[in-house]
């Protein structure tokens, strides 16, 4: 199990496969940067941010999934790690971000659903709500996406929420990370923290 976790009460956890852009996310959010790599799954341990004043981190978790040059095994035990984390603490996250591909997702669930497997974005947004964390999923690369309206009510059909994506705007966020546009995620997020009386963390989005 991860054990970098600084002493703080408040959490929003970013979660997602391999280079999907959260730590460029991670990036905008903090205006701090972190390794990034070229190549998927350089984050093997969480990124924790945190600000000295505050009881509150901002945690990128370890992408899952496929990384070039990672082993099966070790997936997997990033992947367990990353549940293990989530459950350990989800009283203090207060909201939980998923971010995936807006380019690729879609092609990604459909290639991993069959009777028996769940593709690991369905999974993880279900697996979030089941511990009562908001959840927002923050749809990245949206620059590269040419049919959006389209593109986004397909995800939410994937995740189980009924389409139009519009009324959805607490849970669904079109965001472009590398361009720093990331508004819609912002105020998801806020939507969430004001709900748990914790407006005094908008400062942070």
């Amino acid at each position: 199990m991860f054990d970098t976790r600084p002493d703080r009460e408040a959490e929003v956890a970013l979660v997602g496969r391999s280079n999907v852009g959260k730590s460029t996310l991670m990036r905008e959010l903090t205006g701090h940067s972190f390794d990034t790599g070229g190549k998927p799954g350089v984050t093997r341990e969480p990124n924790h941010y945190d600000w000295a004043p505050e009881d509150f981190v901002i945690t990128d978790l370890p992408g899952f999934g496929f990384m070039s040059g990672v082993h099966e095994d070790r997936r997997e035990q990033i992947k367990t790690d990353i549940v293990h984390y989530l459950e350990e603490y989800a009283d203090n996250i207060l909201v939980g971000i998923l971010v995936v591909d807006g380019k690729s997702v879609i092609d990604i669930i459909d290639r991993h659903s069959g009777p028996d497997e769940i593709p690991y974005d369905v999974e993880m947004f279900h697996f979030l709500r089941e511990l009562d964390v908001p959840t927002v999923v923050a749809v990245n690369k949206m620059d590269k996406v040419d049919d959006k309206d389209e593109r986004l009510n397909e995800l939410c059909d994937r995740l189980g929420l009924l389409p139009p994506w519009k009324q959805w705007q607490e849970t669904i966020a079109p965001i472009t990370a590398k361009r720093g546009q990331i508004e819609p995620l912002n105020e998801a997020v806020r939507t969430h923290l004001h709900e748990q009386q914790r407006d005094d963390l908008f400062k942070f989005f």
